[in-house]
């Protein structure tokens, strides 16, 4: 079971480096459709970043929850780990850029490959624990359809606050 969970992690790692690069491209390549724009990125912005790791590491995650149906905790340690992925992309970005400055565009894709790979082993590590904490699956499938529902609507009205803002345009 372990390296058959490690396989798994390795896998969605790539599906989401993948997923995700291709996601950044796509509403541009689509010439701008309505219709890709909350599941793609539209503008550089920081949240735009967070939500090319979402997708795919949830779209991911519905696949695999078909392979790990005997794992009462699946969408608990899928949740977690989520999570950590779209959070760690502002916290490494506003962090390194208040120390270093202005980033170069190498260190921005780093950032999102980084937390992916952190996302799936920190998941890796929780489905190996012997006990982790249980939540309701409802609960954890609740959340995440909050979040998704969330990049939806910020994708077409975002708050006027800074992880919103495109450093390209300033919009």
């Amino acid at each position: 079971m372990k390296r058959s969970i490690g396989l798994w992690q390795l896998l969605g790692f790539a599906v989401t480096s993948f997923g995700g690069t291709v996601l950044h491209f796509l509403y541009e390549w689509l010439g701008d459709a309505v219709w890709i724009a909350p599941f793609s990125g539209v503008n550089e912005s920081t949240w735009e970043h967070m939500k090319l790791l979402f997708w795919p590491m949830f779209i991911f995650a519905i696949v695999q929850s078909f392979f790990f149906r005997d794992r009462k905790n699946f969408w608990c340690v899928k949740l977690r780990g989520i999570l950590l992925g779209i959070l760690l992309i502002p916290v490494i970005f506003y962090t390194y850029n208040g120390v270093i400055g202005k980033s170069p565009d190498w260190i921005n894709i780093a950032i999102f490959f980084v937390s992916a790979a952190i996302a799936y082993f920190y998941e890796a590590r929780l489905f190996l624990k012997k006990e982790t904490r249980y939540c309701s699956p409802k609960t954890a499938l609740t959340i995440l359809a909050a979040i998704a529902l969330l990049f939806v609507v910020f994708t077409f009205l975002p708050p006027e606050i800074g992880i919103f803002k495109d450093p390209l345009t300033g919009t």
